[in-house]
């Protein structure tokens, strides 16, 4: 078991606190979701009030994980704490900002826990649990056992949704040995992990008409530094009709990574208010992603990252600099192996 020094804080704030806010980033997954839901499990059990919040609709292949229906997109007005999972990156909380409930959060105190190696910039939080290992199901699993928290049944399940989305199985590079002697405690507590994988199964059910906009968004990849770099751009129409079907960058970017010579998989997203977003996914031994999106103001993990530009910049300017940073990070990786 890990010991995180910032568990007696967490505690002391739950023991004062009755209402509980989770709170999730602007860009949820399996993760942030399941790990949300394990803590309304969890809190619940301790005899606390704890409310699901996401500033944005989940995204459709979420809706097979029991609860996600729970999860509120209007802020409450009346809670004692809120605990932030899986980000410690205030600009993944646009939406906290834009609807005022940043300053209702900022006056109660503010619980994070996450797993992400890059600096936290989320400056009004009291405790910081953030700690690099491969999702922050692990992390929420560690605080449990050190504090001695309930795991019921339906918690063991999330938490281990939320470990194997995010180790991909437990094949990723950021799955530790602790990764997997965790999702071995949680089978002998019970979870089938035949049955999960059912329920993961059934959301790589697509419509068809997502199987025929695979097909086209294929034939747009454009690929950059010697076939190295693969990219796709998903125009505001396209978001607006496909994504409460599906994420469309998550329809392609394995099938992007799988050419001839590619390290690196970069999808945007252009809205129509000039935003522009990226998902950047590695190939095994390039993990670059954390770097080139730190560059850009992003983070997340060396094999899969992402960021957001809202200064206004012109997208064709954001993706030549996209290439020639990605270029430039790949070439002083190569002269470091050789």
């Amino acid at each position: 078991m890990t010991s995180y020094p910032e568990a007696e804080q967490i505690q002391d704030i739950l023991n004062n606190s009755k209402t509980v806010v989770v709170v999730q980033a602007d860009n949820p997954d399996t993760d942030s979701l399941a790990s949300a839901l394990a803590l309304e499990q969890i809190l619940g059990d301790l005899g606390k009030e704890p409310i699901l919040y996401c500033g944005v609709d989940l995204p459709t292949y979420l809706s097979y994980i029991p609860g996600s229906d729970r999860v509120l997109k209007d802020f409450p007005k009346q809670f004692d704490a809120s605990i932030i999972v899986d980000t410690s990156s205030d600009s993944l909380l646009e939406k906290v900002e834009s609807n005022h409930s940043k300053s209702w959060m900022a006056a109660k105190p503010v619980i994070i826990i996450d797993h992400h190696s890059t600096e936290p910039t989320i400056d009004f939080a009291n405790v910081v649990c953030s700690h690099s290992v491969v999702a922050t199901g692990e992390v929420l699993y560690e605080l449990t056992q050190q504090l001695k928290w309930p795991l019921n049944d339906q918690a063991k399940d999330l938490i281990t949704m939320a470990i194997l989305s995010d180790s991909l199985g437990l094949m990723s590079e950021g799955t530790g040995s602790r990764s997997i002697r965790i999702i071995a405690e949680l089978v002998d507590g019970g979870v089938s992990l035949a049955k999960l994988d059912n329920l993961r199964r059934i959301t790589m059910r697509r419509e068809p008409e997502l199987i025929a906009y695979k097909g086209r968004l294929l034939q747009r990849v454009e690929f950059y530094g010697d076939n190295r770099i693969a990219m796709l751009t998903i125009p505001w129409e396209e978001i607006e009709q496909y994504s409460p079907l599906y994420n469309p960058p998550m329809l392609v970017m394995d099938d992007m990574r799988l050419a001839k010579g590619t390290d690196v998989a970069i999808c945007f997203k252009v809205y129509r208010d000039g935003k522009v977003t990226a998902k950047i996914r590695c190939n095994y031994g390039v993990g670059i992603a954390d770097k080139l999106a730190e560059h850009f103001g992003g983070g997340g993990h060396s094999y899969a990252s992402g960021f957001k530009i809202t200064d206004g910049r012109s997208y064709d300017n954001i993706k030549l600099e996209t290439i020639s940073k990605t270029t430039e990070i790949l070439d002083n990786l190569a002269k470091e192996k050789s």
